[in-house]
């Protein structure tokens, strides 16, 4: 990066001053310049995109890295290099980045998720039962529902032992929390990524029909099997697909719950739930700034140039909220289209999970409005204790009913 201590620019990350808004600087900074100079944390500066015509031109710009190794690389959090692992999909740049997302594609079609759909569907109306069946409330729907079920899902999926759950949870959100020191993150990361190596040296003699297993059979047919890259992807997985489904289905309650208009009309029409998903995914944008890159080669845009070398933030909140795509962007509408959001990213970078997240979410909403109709807040919407982190979500949901 370049330009250090650049004279007035703001620092990197903003908290958000309203839970439901994304920081309201970059509504500010859109409007001046949609491409600005910030301060990481580090001391360095990156360049910050926030018009959505600009997100989508960086992210899907082929001149660019997703190497978290590389010098110029912008340290949205601290020890940003420990996500340069072998394995990490969102660290890999072309052609090594194709080779393997090809591998994989295959577990996460539409097709494929579609045949998952009633063991999801199960696994959430087994934790609404235990809802349903708890004596003393309120209850902590984050504790109890949002997190056990994509971690059930997760689990299965890369046939982890669900009992194993506590491990990998408690380091997830040691390696996403903004507070976390930099040893925290390396120990949390070494301890979780020494558990999964276990996790695929069970499945290199024996391989289970979980997507490990194929994928273990998979690589070796290929001649190119790699156990470190398949514990890197297992740790993808977990971290990328746990934790952000889960601050998305408490989200999307508590704005259900926080507006019975908005459940009134999935309930009255629940074809609308795909819509409520999309707009509810553009309306949060929880995994805003790990959207970063560096520039290979000089990228114009408008005015602005970025330069070879230079690291940029493509803000996938400022994006998702800004008005010249979204009419209205601060307004919750499941009527709006909204398939150009950048929750999922952008470009080839784009997230591989996002039908299993889609999956699980509708699912979520419509069977928690069919079941708990009468589910209400304990305390008001904004005084839930929201979490700033790498990942945008809630420590807990009160509930009561």
């Amino acid at each position: 990066m370049t330009e250090d201590g650049v004279p007035g620019a703001p620092a990197f990350p903003m908290p958000r001053t309203c839970p439901f808004s994304p920081p309201r600087e970059y509504a500010e900074l859109r409007a001046a310049r949609p491409l600005s100079r910030v301060t990481l944390q580090d001391g360095n500066t990156a360049w910050l995109a926030t018009s959505h015509e600009y997100v989508r031109t960086l992210l899907g710009h082929p001149a660019t890295s997703a190497n978290r190794a590389h010098p110029g690389f912008p340290a949205t959090v601290a020890n940003v290099q420990a996500f340069a692992q072998k394995g990490f999909l969102l660290s890999m740049d072309q052609p090594e980045h194709s080779l393997h997302r090809r591998m994989v594609a295959a577990e996460f079609t539409v097709h494929r998720i579609r045949q998952l759909r009633p063991r999801i569907q199960q696994i959430v109306d087994d934790r609404i039962d235990a809802l349903l069946a708890v004596e003393t409330r309120p209850v902590d729907l984050v504790r109890e529902l949002a997190l056990p079920v994509p971690s059930l899902v997760i689990c299965e999926l890369l046939g982890v032992p669900y009992g194993s759950r506590d491990v990998f949870q408690g380091h997830t959100e040691v390696l996403l929390a903004r507070s976390s020191s930099p040893q925290q993150r390396q120990e949390s990361f070494g301890a979780l990524r020494a558990f999964l190596g276990d996790l695929v040296t069970s499945k290199d003699g024996d391989p289970d029909d979980d997507l490990l297993g194929r994928l273990s059979v998979k690589y070796r047919a290929a001649d190119c099997y790699d156990h470190e890259l398949l514990t890197g992807f297992a740790m993808l997985l977990l971290l990328a697909g746990h934790e952000t489904t889960a601050s998305m289905i408490s989200l999307g309650l508590l704005a259900l719950l926080r507006d019975e208009r908005l459940a009134t009309q999935l309930t009255d029409d629940p074809t609308l739930t795909p819509n409520a998903v999309e707009e509810l995914l553009r309306y949060f944008s929880i995994v805003d700034y790990p959207t970063a890159r560096v520039a290979l080669a000089d990228i114009d845009l408008g005015a602005d140039r970025v330069r070879a070398g230079e690291g940029f933030v493509a803000s996938a909140a400022a994006a998702n909220h800004d008005g010249d795509v979204f009419a209205d962007p601060a307004t919750i509408d499941f009527r709006r289209g909204v398939r150009g959001h950048v929750a999922f990213g952008y470009g080839v970078h784009q997230c591989l999970g996002q039908n299993l997240a889609r999956a699980e979410l509708e699912i979520v909403y419509d069977t928690v409005l069919a079941r708990l109709p009468a589910m209400k807040l304990l305390t008001s919407p904004e005084e839930q204790p929201f979490k700033e982190a790498t990942v945008y979500g809630l420590h807990s949901l009160e509930v009561t009913w």
